[in-house]
């Protein structure tokens, strides 16, 4: 009696496989229209796989791909061209006013920093990036890392706090950058 309900079962999750493709599709289309709704300016194309949000003092470049990316705080946040991020990343662009806030211990206020992420940027899962940090064009930094100070161009980075441990290799960059090789 197994068989036939394994079977059963098979059969459904196969019958079920398009329906489920084309509801992905319409979460992917619903995702980042919210986000494109949200910034001051988008690109295309722009893939939002899942739930996203940002401010509206983001800017985002062309061919942006976000797998559940929040940008918070009163900052501005720019990112450029080709941008990639993993699961669950964070920018907060902004800190509380504990120096000269009305409360301990913090004030009410926030103090803006924004966030700039040139072109060709790499983000792994559950990257924070915290404001007033610029990450370089080529850069990619570490699933888990906190990023609380510039990385420069091609800089391979990670740790917490986020410290660069490599680079990439320059000539094979610029290489498939000419060739318009981009993921």
């Amino acid at each position: 009696m197994k068989a036939p309900l394994l079977w059963c079962m098979r059969s459904a999750g196969a019958a079920l496989r398009p329906l489920r493709r084309a509801a992905r599709r319409l979460l992917r289309a619903i995702y980042s229209c919210r986000v494109r709704l949200q910034a001051a300016a988008a690109g295309t194309p722009l893939r939002v796989n899942f739930p996203s949000s940002v401010t509206p003092r983001t800017r985002l470049g062309d061919n942006v791909n976000f797998n559940g990316l929040v940008i918070a705080g009163p900052g501005a946040v720019t990112i450029g061209d080709n941008f990639h991020s993993g699961p669950g990343c964070l920018l907060i662009a902004g800190d509380h006013d504990f120096n000269g806030g009305d409360a301990i211990p913090y004030g009410r206020g926030y103090i803006p920093r924004d966030i700039t992420i040139e072109d060709n940027v790499w983000l792994g899962a559950r990257v924070i990036v915290l404001g007033g940090v610029t990450i370089g064009e080529g850069a990619i930094v570490q699933a888990g890392s906190c990023v609380v100070r510039d990385v420069p161009r091609y800089a391979i980075a990670g740790g917490h706090p986020a410290e660069v441990f490599k680079s990439r290799d320059v000539e094979h960059y610029e290489r498939l950058k000419a060739l318009a090789r981009f993921a």
